[in-house]
């Protein structure tokens, strides 16, 4: 009986909770003392996202995708096509972002990107093509929203001018660690690829610790055109030799179509300078068929409508 009340007693002090320690504040403290801050947040990054005055649907829509893949970016009203590209510096400093990733349209047909970094750069202008939102290409992939990214860039990005444009885009696609709007893990994957010159962007989400991937979106093509010093401007750093405008390559497309009506024209007088205006010259049975009216035979010619009398 003695060695049960004894284990039972054991049991009872193991099983009494352990009180926890009070997370109060004390009740005196010094004013000078200065308040411990947060250390673990040290990348603010801030990306501003936004755009230009007459964007298609489709443009629109790519650039809410854009702000929905970075967590730690900020939204900003369209900016006028007339006012000088230096006032996005202004604007970047007042919503406090030291990135900017600003969506140009021209002529409602052509999308230009520049990511640069506010105030000092560097600066880099884009040509956006082939762009397809997420909800237009209806993926079977999905990540969670917030989640942090991991960047995998080409071996091509070695190349000095693209070294920088591989640095800007770490900086402004990467979210930061700690970020009070993102989720501590890992679950997608954005691909920067080069292939003709030109970056090609894919957005996957991870299935599998074996390294499964499988697409999300959106998926576009930058063309880059040139690397500023500043932000928007600026001595110009490199300048893409393989660069082709929009406007070029319409005129050539103008210009093959308006062969066709002339290709037509050139052959139409050829068959007509190659088929002669008789078509019986020169053939010796032809005679037989070239007969007068009776009003118009002459002498011997009345012989031949003259019946003979049976």
């Amino acid at each position: 009986m003695g060695r049960k009340r004894k284990r039972a007693a054991t049991l009872q002090e193991e099983e009494e909770p352990v009180p926890l320690p009070s997370l109060a504040p004390p009740l005196v403290r010094d004013s000078d003392e200065p308040v411990k801050k947060k250390k673990k947040w040290i990348n603010k990054q801030r990306v501003l996202v936004f755009a230009s005055r007459g964007m298609s649907f489709r443009n629109r829509h790519l650039m809410e995708d854009m702000r929905t893949l970075m967590p730690h970016s900020k939204p900003e009203s369209k900016k006028e096509n007339k006012d000088n590209l230096r006032v996005i510096n202004e604007i970047a400093e007042m919503k406090n972002c030291n990135k900017c990733v600003y969506f140009e349209n021209r002529k409602k047909k052509d999308l230009y990107m520049w990511v640069a970094n506010v105030p000092k750069g560097p600066s880099v202008k884009f040509l956006v093509l082939n762009a397809h939102t997420m909800k237009e290409l209806k993926m079977m992939g999905n990540c969670l929203k917030g989640s942090r990214p991991l960047l995998s860039f080409d071996p091509a990005f070695d190349q000095p001018h693209f070294a920088v444009i591989r640095e800007l885009l770490v900086q402004t696609f990467g979210t930061p660690n700690q970020l009070p709007k993102s989720q501590p893990f890992h679950d997608h994957v954005f691909c920067f690829s080069i292939l003709d010159n030109k970056i090609w962007f894919r957005n996957y989400e991870v299935l599998d610790v074996d390294g499964k991937l499988s697409e999300i979106g959106p998926r576009f093509v930058l063309d880059p055109i040139k690397v500023f010093d500043g932000s928007f401007g600026g001595q110009t750093l490199w300048d893409n030799p393989h660069f082709v405008t929009p406007n070029t390559i319409r005129s050539v497309k103008k210009k093959a179509q308006s062969f066709k009506y002339t290709n037509k024209v050139q052959q139409k007088e050829g068959y007509k300078k190659r088929t002669p205006k008789d078509p019986f010259l020169g053939d010796p049975t032809n005679d037989i068929f070239q007969t007068k009216p009776p009003e118009e035979a002459v002498s011997e010619e009345k012989q031949i409508f003259i019946r003979k009398k049976i």
